[in-house]
């Protein structure tokens, strides 16, 4: 809760800009008076501090989450020589081990929207921590699972707490950042995935070799590290997190369910937080939202071709998260455990770098963004075509592997951020939130379909031989061309149908009004930065 002080400060006159001067925007409040707005400088500066704070927090929770989420995978190949693994520790069967990485998206699509819904209710910080610190707990108990149906239950489990995660931190970033330089950011924590992919599998060799200490194998002992230090930063984010930002003359009143919690601290102070409210006003006025606002951004067709989108490249991407050392290890019956590990790496090494290449870029020039997506996806299918057909070129083969990396890194930051953009604009705050969970969360059935019915839970395909593994390929290469079709269909609805401000959206004098607020970002947002000003 808030409360209002009837005098809120006025800019500092040195930093005072006159209306429409050379490197200014003119902005207006929601009343639509002309307010006085502040160099792009110094707004530069302002965001710039908000990525030190938010960033790296974003960065570290994201790593240790997927590791948690993922080390399962590598698992089944852990001490495999001496029938260490998980597979043959707990006597599971293909179907097992995919129905059991299957059931983890079940639970993350059935609780991934509620969980985004009540995070932008409750406090952001408060429910992010949570996330954490369940995750933590529930990798944990991985370290004592003993049989099939234990590993289902805890992967089920894992599907419920961490839901909400990922749509959470994108909808998080829209209250500190305006839609067009989200790509940027979230393609900077989204780079802990891939970094966390590579050193599950370069530590793994670490456990494997801690094998028998202490009476643990040495998958057990990954469990169980993974997951306290989860519980531990979980714990620590309650210090650091900022909540959503306060309009200055406001003041921040805690909640009674939060009042034994330590403080909020706040991402900004003084005059960096005045002129964050000016350029970002829309974040400071937004209205809570209501049933009747969910239904309208329920009933938002642009949601559909989201979604076909993030179906076919988060598929494709966890299919090769999970089962990338699988596929390694079918290239060549000779590699040993810790050569897998080693060589499972360079993949995610190449998703980072492309994340770090590409998603800068395309915030840049962001009315481009479904040419950056498709761009990359075509990459991705160049790289499954490789793996399918090099029969007689084991590194070649592996290469494949490597480009399908590369395309991965950064079309789900890219089609996360287009989500915020168009969702926001046409249905403010309730509309990132829904959308980014919805996106998230249908577009996980794609990890259903590569987890439950490819590679090792598709029998026949996982049969050793010369083409083993070739129709699953083929299936991932389908879904990645519904993914192109689907960007291209939202260019074409979008030309017609345009993506104005809902008039649906209910005022706070209880009228319908699809008026938007004019803050300094938004009148940016209307053109692409491009390569100018690049250093900033």
């Amino acid at each position: 809760m808030t409360s209002h002080d009837p005098n809120p400060p006025s800019p500092p006159a040195d930093l005072k800009a006159g209306l429409g001067g050379t490197g200014h925007i003119n902005i207006a409040s929601p009343a639509q008076e002309p307010i006085q707005d502040y160099p792009i400088e110094r707004v530069e500066q302002v965001y710039r501090k908000l990525d030190l704070r938010i960033i790296p927090a974003f960065w570290v929770l994201y790593f240790l989450n997927s590791a948690i989420r993922s080390n399962i995978g590598i698992a089944q190949t852990m001490n495999a020589s001496v029938k260490h693994d998980l597979v043959s520790v707990l006597g599971l069967t293909p179907k097992d081990v995919s129905t059991a990485l299957a059931l983890f998206y079940v639970s993350y699509v059935l609780f991934d929207l509620p969980s985004n819904l009540i995070m932008s209710r409750l406090s952001p910080r408060v429910w992010m921590a949570r996330i954490v610190i369940a995750v933590g707990i529930i990798g944990t108990c991985f370290t004592a699972v003993n049989d099939a149906w234990s590993l289902k239950l805890l992967r089920f489990l894992l599907g419920v707490v961490i839901a909400g995660m990922w749509p959470g931190m994108a909808y998080y970033l829209t209250l500190f950042y305006p839609p067009s330089r989200t790509g940027k950011r979230i393609g900077m924590y989204f780079t802990a995935a891939q970094v966390s992919a590579a050193v599950v599998g370069l530590v793994s060799a670490g456990f494997q070799q801690m094998d028998g200490l202490g009476g643990l194998v040495g998958f057990r002992w990954m469990f169980l590290i993974y997951g306290l230090l989860g519980v531990v930063l979980g714990v620590g984010l309650l210090w650091w997190l900022p909540d959503r930002p306060l309009a200055p003359g406001e003041v921040r009143e805690k909640s009674w369910w939060v009042k034994w919690l330590p403080p909020s601290p706040e991402a900004l102070t003084g005059e960096d937080a005045m002129v964050h409210y000016h350029d970002l006003r829309r974040v400071y006025h937004a209205r809570p939202w209501t049933l009747k606002d969910l239904w309208f951004v329920l009933l938002d067709w642009r949601l559909w071709p989201l979604v076909l989108m993030y179906f076919g490249v988060v598929g494709v991407g966890i299919g090769t998260q999970l089962y990338g050392s699988v596929i390694i290890a079918s290239i060549n019956s000779n590699f040993t455990g810790v050569q897998v590990s080693l060589l499972f790496a360079p993949i995610w090494i190449m998703d980072l770098i492309a994340i770090l290449l590409v998603t800068p870029i395309s915030d840049r020039f962001h009315k481009y963004r479904p040419l950056f997506f498709s761009a990359a996806v075509c990459v991705q299918i160049a790289g499954l075509l490789t793996v399918t057909f090099a029969l007689d070129n084991q590194w070649g083969r592996y290469g494949g592997l490597l480009l399908i990396g590369f395309g991965l890194g950064p079309t789900v930051p890219i089609c996360m951020a287009w989500t915020n953009e168009i969702f926001q604009k046409r249905h403010r705050e309730v509309g990132v939130a829904t959308a980014s969970a919805l996106v998230s969360g249908l577009g996980n059935l794609g990890s259903i379909v590569t987890t439950y019915a490819l590679y090792t839970g598709w029998p026949e395909d996982a049969a050793p031989g010369r083409y083993r593994y070739r129709n699953s390929n083929f299936v991932m290469i389908g879904i990645l061309c519904m993914s192109i079709a689907s960007s291209f269909v939202m260019i074409a609805l979008l030309k017609v149908f345009g993506n104005e401000p809902s008039n649906k959206i209910v005022g706070s004098d209880g009228n319908d009004s699809g008026e938007e607020i004019l803050d300094g970002a938004a009148r940016r947002e209307v053109h692409q930065r491009g390569f100018s000003r690049l250093i900033k």
